[in-house]
């Protein structure tokens, strides 16, 4: 998930309120004023004294030679880098990015935010606003919120529907509203996925409640920003959780409550067209056996697993590599 920090260096109240009202991932202040910062409410401070130490754990590098952009390269990984782009913009910057992860850099206007976030396709960790205009502010956080990922969603066949009789399985409440051919990715492997759709459906028997997927059993993984996976035995309220719609344009979410209740379950496996000899297709998931939870078809429109069989498509995506404590390694993972 690409960063929005805002610079806000001297202190300036209209700007600290533009961050936090804009939903800012965290403010860049001078010591001594980070209590300034609370006293508006809740934001993550970069500064010498702040949560994240300006200096130590995030460093400021001015970039105006080749000498410039070597020590830039060379800092540790694990610490964050502020770049101040001076006269060559693009080319230190590509150069950057095929070295190290953890760059921001410093930006005045919303143009200027969405050249280094799209630079090399995967684009800089985030941007630092150096505006003191509070609109532009505004503006350039927007942006940032709305440029995530668009996954490469495809078509998966059904092989296997089964019942499995009780088990537990988990609802996930958000914060966030869904809508018609909205809702998560859900699977038994890390590797492999369903498009679970939210219960934003309209029935005659149960209020839709588009806040929430009822996700599936304890066990399976829920694919999370920053391609992470998670169990959703796992998930917390405050968690960031990825929605996902079926065109695989993303957007993050947090959880507001997990139900976990024990419920009569059912087993869906499908086939994704492999892309190379030898690749495992198959994706699984288990859900809850009921009306209400629905898988997501190819145009976006909600199926009941109440109906799904064999042969119908609905839509899969693909992860490559293997998961430890749900972060990629490049390792021989098989899971069944």
């Amino acid at each position: 998930m690409k960063q929005a920090w805002v610079t806000i260096i001297p202190w300036d109240s209209t700007l600290a309120l533009a961050a936090l009202e804009a939903g800012a991932d965290a403010v860049v202040l001078e010591r001594g004023d980070a209590e300034r910062m609370r006293a508006l409410g809740v934001m993550r401070v970069v500064a010498p004294d702040g949560d994240l130490k300006l200096g130590e754990e995030v460093v400021r590098l001015e970039i105006t030679s080749k000498a410039d952009e070597e020590r830039a390269a060379a800092v540790p990984q694990g610490r964050m880098v502020i770049l101040a782009l001076r006269d060559w913009r693009v080319i230190p910057l590509e150069n950057l990015i095929a070295q190290r992860r953890g760059l921001m850099v410093e930006v005045a206007s919303a143009d200027d935010a969405r050249l280094v976030l799209q630079t090399l396709e995967k684009g800089a960790d985030g941007v630092v606003t150096t505006t003191r205009s509070a609109a532009e502010v505004r503006r350039i956080v927007a942006l940032v919120h709305e440029l995530m990922p668009t996954l490469a969603l495809e078509k998966a066949t059904v092989t296997e529907v089964k019942p499995l009789g009780m088990g537990d399985r988990v609802c996930v409440d958000t914060t966030t509203q869904m809508e018609l051919g909205e809702g998560m990715l859900v699977g038994n492997t890390t590797t492999g996925f369903f498009l679970v759709h939210a219960e934003s459906v309209e029935n005659p028997y149960v209020a839709s409640r588009p806040f929430r997927v009822n996700a599936g059993a304890v066990h399976a993984y829920l694919l999370a920003p920053g391609e992470r996976t998670r169990y959703l035995s796992e998930l917390r309220a405050g968690d960031e959780v990825l929605i996902v719609n079926h065109a695989g344009q993303t957007r993050v979410g947090h959880v507001g409550r997990c139900k976990v209740e024990r419920r009569p379950l059912l087993m869906v496996r499908a086939a994704l067209a492999p892309v190379a000899e030898g690749q495992r297709t198959e994706v699984g998931i288990v859900l809850q056996n009921a009306e209400t939870i629905r898988l997501t078809r190819l145009d976006g429109q909600p199926v009941s697993i109440a109906v799904i069989k064999p042969g119908d498509e609905v839509l899969g995506y693909r992860l490559g590599g293997g998961r430890h404590f749900g972060l990629k390694v490049d390792e021989t993972i098989r899971e069944y």
